[in-house]
Parts: structure tokens; C-alpha cells; sequence
């Protein structure tokens, strides 16, 4: 080779690489990889981790995980925290270890969040065949375990030689640093090329900057859009996460006070606007506010800000039901903006809304509009302050009532996290947001077991604000292992687990299609074979507290007063634990405001199943197509 080299092994060349990749965005430079997680293996000790040892931690931060899967949420968090300007990298052995990686790296791609997975590989040159932990395939002798992060990662390269790593690697940056394709990229290792030496151009180490892009939208594609919203008379803005991730919030604000069209937001939405904006409905679809599906039933023209439309969000397919409307879609991914029928208007959201604000200078909703937006506005704040408010300081409260007084206690500060069971409902329908950053509900995936770690990667990000992980006991029992990562690193997040004796969101759900909540309860089997006995005597409680947690239990509104009010005071993690009320009562708010399809059996023999498919078909008349 030519010019000067250096001579690592693939697996030192590839952590010097990535200490010198950065994003570039509003004239800021961020590093691009900031840390390395890893649990060790055969299939990675020799290679990456001995390339992160002999870095050091200021070339490369490495964090200690406990589950591969957990890490890559951690992953997550942070970089969704980061606005998608910083990521993490994972690393793991061959085997279980990569296959591990599937879960989360399905989520970061479905809610378009960098992470780059480093998984080892079976070897490249074959000495022995099969090695420990290799899957033979009869029909493919390339094929490993790691093929199964394909279909979940935006990017896939298995590096079979050291000089492959070099365009695989710039691959790699260039999709996680693309706002509109990012998500998992993992690079596959094979564990014999990680420790093979080569001679590296200098020129491979040097420092990058990737653009973090931001494409103006068309002009005619404005023009378009501006007519379209001047002429309405009841016009609907949808945000999703789209708006986060491109900084739009001060846009949105700004659009939306000069324009009093009202605001409704998805789960990764919710937050781009205060609570108590003036134009910010709520959350919309399934788990909306009545006021956000009332007004969707209605529209004639809906703008759709950096949303996929979901079937939550659609109420599948059934909440917009003027036969008139038309939607907008302002999107960076040219697949999001096709969605619903819509019109294309493709570009970043903070410059797409910028322009439409422009194009709109002095136009206003009707006075009568406005008006009645405030009013269903109002009346849903006072279904959230009935919902909130306990019957007593000294009853056990639900689930509802915890989020009441958390409320209580919280400022712009504070960051939520939650992804799935009963809880994101509840967020989504009543969780006052008060900064731009607070809500952090993953629900692209809501993948249980998400919280804890996501709240790492969180407070990695966000040091020295309170960072709350909220589970119920059947996430808890998913996946509680990072607590000892918390632990060991001093990480400040405070765990809420809010014990219900089982799956309550399912549990419900099955009650309504016809399940009967069978297979949803933690208890001992009853009589008749049943696992419909006692509560289980689990201790979620002292099992955090062994995991080295410092923990309050609370039994009633005002111990859950107190014991949240210390949580929040603590810069060791914390957790507080609360049985809340039967599963028939565990959320108490509202219903929900609109439709979600889980169908229903069309032959049974049990009432149940039977009452709810006549239920089921009544609803899927209402669906649409919008063409």
C-alpha cells in the first residue's frame, strides 16, 4: 500500500474509527459513537474487547451490560435523548448473545433510533466446522445466527476481511447519521477477523463530520399545502415523533399560535407542545383525549407532521370519518408522506413548518373553531383532575392516582419512560407534558422489559435530571437486570414498579374480545385448574432491593406521596413499589375515545367470545380506506 499505515488488528481499527466520527447539525458538533456496551464472549474477548481495553475510555467509554437485549435499549435512550445526533455501539459474542440483539434492534429501527450492533460471527476462514454456538444451515454454508438482524437493521455488512471493514464501516456512519433511513446497522464480525492484523491508511482514522440533513420541502408541494389548510374550516395537525427528532418543537409552536389550528400528537408526538398550550389537544387515536378524536372525526383537512399514522393513531382506520378529508403529510421519508392517501410534502418538519407558517402569514381559524377547541379542551382537563384525584390520602391508589401525584411533584425536568402494558394509555390519555424531552413513551414497538435500561441510556444523556422508569410488575419480571448496571455505575434513575398481579393491560383486552383474561393473572391455580387462586407471593420489592436498589413501599396515596417525594431527592437509584388496585380498576381514567381492531372469533361456543365478535363487527363498518 501507498502513504502511511498503521498496523492494528480489524477490531482496534474499527474502535479508532469510531472515535473520530461526529454529526454536524445547526453548526454543533457531536461525536457520533459516544460509548460501547458489551458483555463478553468467546466470540468478542480477543477481539473487540481487547481493541476497547487497549483504547482506553477516552478514545471509548464502555459500559458493563447484563443482557444484550437490555443494552441495546440503553442504546436507545441515549439516543433518542440525544436527538439522534449521538449513539451508542453494542457489542456481543457469537450465539445467544447476538440473537439476543433481534428485539432491540427491532425497535430502534421501527422508531428510526441509531444503534450500531457489533455482534461477533463464526469464523471467516473455518478451522473447524461448526464451532461452539454456530447454527449449521445444510443449504448455505455463509449463513449465521446474525442473519437474523437483516430484516431489523438498516444496514447490514458481515466483514470477512479485514480490508472490507473500511467501506463497511463508512456505510455504517452514513445510514445511522441519515435522518431519514437511521435506525440498528450492524456490522457482523467473525471473531478470527477481529484479531487480524492489517496495514490501515492513515487516512481511515481521520476525524468526520457527517451532516445531519435537513431538505427544504418543494415549493410547489407547499403552494399546494397552504392552499389546501387556507380553505379549511375545520383543519387537524397530527405531530409524531418526526417532530422531535428534527428539533421542531419552537416551529410547531410558533405555526400553531399564529394559524390557532388545534395540535393533536401521536405517543412519540405527545410533548411537542406544553399541555397547556393553547392550540395542544392531546393525544389522539385508541389511547387519545376525547377532545384530539372528536375533532379528527371531523376534520376536512388533516397535517400530518413527522407521523407514520399507526393504527393506534387511526384508531384503525376509523377515526377520520368526515367523507371529505384530505391529509398533508410532512415527512423526511417519502414512504411516511404517501401514507393515508396524503399529499406529499417531503422535507425536514422544523424547516417544512417554517416555510407553511410563512405561506400562511395572517390566515386564522374560524373564531368558532377556536372556541369550540378550547371548550373540549377544558372538559377533558376535567376528566384527567377526576381521574387523578384518590377518594382518600389513605386508600391504595390506582394506577391513574399514582400518575396524579407524580404530577404533583414533577417539573419541565423530570424525563417519564415507558413502552408498554396498561401504562402508555394512561400517559397517552392524561400525563400533563411540561417540557419537550419529558414524555419519552416508546410505542413503535412497545417492547416490555424497555424501561429500566432506556432510563440509563437517559440519564447517560441527561445528567442531573431526575429520570423516572415507570413498569408494572409483568414488565419488571421481563427484563429487571440493568438495575445492577445502574448500581454499579451510580446512575441516578428512579424505578416506580406498580404491582397489578399480572398482564392488566392484556387482561383487560382479553376481557373485551371474548379471551376472558385467560393466561393474564400472576396467581396459583384455583379448583378448577385455573390460575385464577391468590396472588402470588412475589416480592418485586426485595428483589430490587437485592439487585442494590434503595427502596420505599408504598401501600397508600400519601405513603406513594412520600415515597416519590424521596425518590426524586436521590442521587443513588431508587425505586418505589405500590400494589394499585384490582385489574378492573387498575387505570381509572376515561375509556378510550376511539377504535382499536383485534379481531374477534367468528365462531364460538362461549358467550363471551360470542357478545363480543357482534360487538367487533358493529366497529369494522366504520373503516375506511383513504384513497
Amino acid at each position: 500500500m501507498t502513504g502511511r499505515t498503521r498496523r492494528l488488528t480489524t477490531a482496534q481499527a474499527l474502535i479508532a474509527f469510531l472515535a473520530h466520527q461526529y454529526t454536524a447539525c445547526d453548526g454543533v458538533n457531536h461525536r457520533l459513537i459516544a460509548a460501547t456496551w458489551g458483555i463478553f464472549g468467546h466470540g468478542n474477548v480477543a477481539g473487540i474487547g481487547q481493541a476497547l481495553l487497549e483504547s482506553g475510555p477516552e478514545a471509548m467509554p464502555f459500559h458493563q451490560g447484563r443482557n444484550e437485549q437490555a443494552m441495546v435499549h440503553a442504546a436507545v435512550g441515549y439516543a433518542r435523548q440525544s436527538g439522534r445526533l449521538s449513539a451508542h455501539a453494542v457489542t456481543t459474542s457469537i450465539g445467544p448473545g447476538a440473537t439476543n440483539l433481534v428485539t432491540g434492534a427491532a425497535l430502534a429501527t421501527v422508531n428510526h433510533l441509531p444503534v450500531l450492533l457489533l455482534p461477533g460471527d463464526i469464523f471467516a476462514t473455518r478451522p473447524a466446522d461448526p464451532v461452539l454456538q454456530q447454527l449449521e444451515v445444510p443449504y448455505a454454508g455463509d449463513v449465521s445466527v446474525n442473519d437474523c438482524l437483516r430484516p431489523v437493521s438498516r444496514y447490514f455488512d458481515r466483514v470477512t476481511r479485514p480490508e472490507a471493514l473500511i467501506p463497511a464501516a463508512l456505510n455504517a456512519m452514513g445510514v445511522l447519521a441519515d435522518p431519514a433511513n437511521t435506525g440498528a446497522v450492524t456490522l457482523a464480525l467473525p471473531q478470527d477477523v477481529q484479531a487480524e492484523a492489517y496495514d490501515w491508511p492513515e487516512e481511515f482514522f481521520r476525524e468526520r463530520v457527517w451532516p445531519v440533513r435537513a431538505p427544504a420541502v418543494d415549493l410547489d408541494e407547499l403552494a399546494w399545502a397552504a392552499r389546501e389548510l387556507t380553505e379549511a374550516r375545520r383543519p387537524l395537525v397530527v405531530v409524531g415523533g418526526g417532530v422531535r427528532h428534527a428539533r421542531a418543537q419552537q416551529e410547531l409552536d410558533a405555526f400553531a399560535r399564529s394559524t390557532g389550528i388545534p395540535v393533536a400528537s401521536t405517543q412519540a408526538g405527545k410533548g411537542a407542545l406544553d399541555h397547556d398550550h393553547p392550540q395542544d389537544v392531546g393525544g389522539i387515536g385508541h389511547t387519545g383525549t376525547a377532545a384530539a378524536d372528536a375533532l379528527a372525526r371531523a376534520a376536512d383537512v388533516v397535517l400530518g407532521v413527522g407521523t407514520r399514522w399507526t393504527d393506534f393513531t387511526t384508531a384503525s382506520a376509523t377515526l377520520f370519518q368526515n367523507p371529505a378529508v384530505r391529509f398533508i403529510n410532512l415527512n423526511i421519508r417519502p414512504a411516511d408522506a404517501l401514507k393515508m392517501g396524503g399529499r406529499q410534502l417531503t422535507g425536514d418538519a422544523r424547516a417544512g413548518l417554517a416555510a407553511l407558517r410563512e405561506a400562511l402569514a395572517g390566515h386564522r381559524v374560524p373564531a368558532e373553531y377556536e372556541a369550540e377547541c378550547a371548550r373540549l379542551k377544558g372538559e377533558w382537563e376535567r376528566r384527567v383532575e377526576a381521574a387523578y384525584a384518590p377518594a382518600s390520602e389513605t386508600a391504595r391508589p390506582t394506577q391513574a392516582q399514582v400518575l396524579g401525584v407524580l404530577d404533583t411533584l414533577v417539573t419541565g425536568d423530570d424525563i417519564l419512560i415507558n413502552a408498554a402494558g396498561s401504562l402508555p394509555g394512561d400517559l397517552h390519555q392524561l400525563w400533563r407534558t411540561r417540557s419537550r424531552d419529558q414524555y419519552h413513551v416508546e410505542y413503535g414497538y412497545s417492547c416490555m422489559g424497555y424501561e429500566i435500561p432506556a432510563a440509563i441510556g437517559v440519564a447517560l444523556a441527561a445528567p442531573g435530571r431526575p429520570v423516572w422508569a415507570l413498569v408494572g410488575d409483568g414488565t419488571y419480571l421481563m427484563n429487571p437486570t440493568e438495575i445492577v448496571t445502574a448500581v454499579q455505575e451510580n446512575i441516578p434513575i428512579k424505578v416506580v414498579i406498580l404491582n397489578n398481579h399480572g398482564y392488566a393491560s392484556i387482561g383487560g383486552l382479553s376481557q373485551a374480545v371474548g379471551g376472558e383474561r385467560f393466561g393474564t393473572a400472576y396467581r396459583f391455580r384455583g379448583a378448577d385448574g385455573a390460575c385464577d387462586g391468590a396472588p402470588l407471593p412475589v416480592d418485586l420489592a426485595a428483589n430490587a432491593a437485592s439487585l442494590g436498589m434503595r427502596v420505599r413501599r408504598a401501600e397508600t396515596v400519601r405513603d406513594l406521596r412520600e415515597a416519590l417525594a424521596w425518590a426524586r431527592s436521590q442521587d443513588v437509584p431508587t425505586c418505589v413499589y405500590a400494589e394499585t388496585e384490582t385489574p378492573d380498576t387498575v387505570s381509572g381514567p376515561p375509556p378510550a375515545q376511539a377504535w382499536w381492531d383485534v379481531p374477534v372469533a367468528e365462531t364460538a361456543t362461549r358467550q363471551p367470545a360470542v357478545t363480543a365478535r357482534e360487538e367487533y363487527e358493529r366497529h369494522v363498518t366504520a373503516r375506511r380506506r383513504h384513497l
